[in-house]
């Protein structure tokens, strides 16, 4: 289109450079600003990928749909209480973490990192003989409108007996987390129709998004 924003790697300037955040001054025409928070490196952005770059391009993070089904027992969902810092409490979430560089040399990067963050938040060890994970979205962006960041958003089914085995003890830096909610069906639909957790505290969208494909049933195999 003729008035598109044409944003080229010579148009970006660094404003603010951390280890887990940045932010760059995205100069899209003459005189022209957009401010884009992100966890990428200049180099890395994605506002001036090529088309082909940004349709091949792996997520910063993934997050996790955790569903145990024990023989026996109602299927319900893994959620646990994890401080979130800008929030400044312990909100209702899914098990998530960021890709390691050292991800992008497996053969799926995000099952991979889903995996390990499954294990370091829950104590469970996925099981390849019973347990199964799969690709619910590749990328999903949170919020584009201020960030680039993104998750991809996968599906972990345990089949195995979890509960003697949840553990939050491999909580890793600024990690902090205050108990797991095993919830069921039921309790998604609730929790979703209240539009708050059980402690009466607002959750994140991809926590929406877990309790959305659980309570739809969407996580079944055909």
């Amino acid at each position: 289109m003729e008035n598109t924003p044409n944003i080229t790697g010579e148009c970006v300037e660094t404003v603010v450079d951390k280890k887990f955040i940045r932010l760059f001054d995205l100069q899209y025409r003459e005189g022209k600003h957009y401010f884009d928070a992100t966890r990428r490196s200049k180099e890395n952005l994605v506002a001036p990928m090529t088309e082909e770059e940004f349709k091949k391009m792996l997520p910063d993070a993934v997050s996790c749909v955790v569903v145990i089904e024990t023989p026996g027992q109602e299927p319900r969902l893994l959620l646990s209480y994890e401080f979130r810092y800008p929030a400044g409490r312990f909100l209702l979430g899914v098990p998530a973490g960021l890709l390691d560089p050292e991800d992008a040399d497996c053969d799926n990067a995000v099952h991979t990192a889903a995996i390990r963050e499954i294990h370091e938040e829950t104590g469970i060890v996925f099981n390849e003989k019973t347990d199964s994970i799969s690709t619910i979205n590749p990328l999903l962006f949170s919020t584009p409108g201020m960030t680039d960041e993104s998750n991809s958003l996968v599906c972990v089914v345990l089949r195995q007996d979890v509960e003697d085995k949840l553990d939050q003890s491999g909580a890793l830096g600024q990690e902090c987390f205050d108990g797991f909610a095993l919830v069921t069906k039921a309790d998604a639909q609730r929790i979703l129709k209240a539009g708050v957790d059980d402690r009466g505290h607002f959750y994140s969208v991809y926590t929406w998004a877990a309790l959305m494909y659980f309570s739809a049933d969407l996580w079944k195999k055909e």
